[in-house]
């Protein structure tokens, strides 16, 4: 899964498109390196920014979504809005990436009455401008898994059942840097815990200020068995993956 940022605000310059055009050159650029689904965002969800209105977010989405639609891509919307997810689903999204956990009932309901799959992503929080300081000590990493197959159950009740994974290690928390990489290597090895769920796996990649350690994460997700890897960096972990034969 290839990234795709029609935010400026984004922190991660080298996916964010000014235009549709550029959104197309990142996107096929991806392709080209072997992702087969492009995760477009217009929100950034770094805890430093505002928050656009649903409308706002929809109109810098919209023309880039229905030209990837237009020329075949898989398209993910990476959104906690469910206007906005509505509204890109009718353009031709296939797969609704929630971070916001899917636990807005109005989401539930866009979801539940669309034919599109949703990442169910682990977050404390409502939305990934609303977190605080993450307490990482004691079981946190045991409660991602407890927390998300309680998510699924919740969903499967209200009819969305096509769902995909995500231990949340993306997002950015408050506090100790240092401590956060260990809680997201921690789930990476837990990954196992996840898979017992009996749905895909997705692993958002976190990207670290130098490429190496982006890439030890990535390594070690696909050593412990994600199914599906969020990256910036497509064309070196793309290369990782062959190597190691999970593409």
């Amino acid at each position: 899964m290839g990234v795709l940022n029609l935010s400026p605000e984004s922190k991660n310059t080298q996916t964010v498109a000014g235009n549709v055009d550029e959104a197309m050159r990142i996107a096929d650029n991806h392709r080209r390196h072997g992702a087969t689904i492009i995760d477009v965002g217009a929100q950034s969800s770094h805890f430093d920014n505002v928050e656009l209105s649903p409308e706002e977010e929809l109109e810098r989405l919209a023309g880039a979504v229905r030209r990837l639609v237009d020329e075949e891509f898989v398209v993910s919307v990476d959104t906690w809005k469910p206007a906005v997810a509505a509204g890109t689903i009718e353009i031709g999204a296939t797969i609704v990436n929630d971070t916001g956990g899917l636990q807005n009932p109005a989401m539930v309901d866009v979801v539940a009455g669309s034919d599109v799959a949703a990442v169910v992503m682990f977050i404390e929080g409502d939305t990934p401008l609303s977190v605080e300081e993450i307490d990482l000590g004691g079981s946190i990493v045991d409660g991602v898994a407890d927390r998300l197959g309680a998510r699924l159950r919740n969903l499967a009740a209200a009819g969305v059942t096509d769902v995909i994974v995500d231990p949340g290690i993306g997002i950015s928390y408050r506090g100790d840097r240092a401590l956060y990489t260990e809680h997201q290597i921690d789930v990476i090895r837990r990954l196992g815990d996840l898979q017992a769920l009996g749905q895909p796996v997705l692993v958002p990649v976190p990207r670290k200020a130098e490429l190496a350690p982006t890439l030890a994460l990535a390594t070690l997700a696909l050593e412990y068995g994600a199914d599906i890897l969020r990256v910036h960096d497509v064309p070196a972990v793309a290369e990782i993956a062959r190597m190691m034969g999970r593409m």
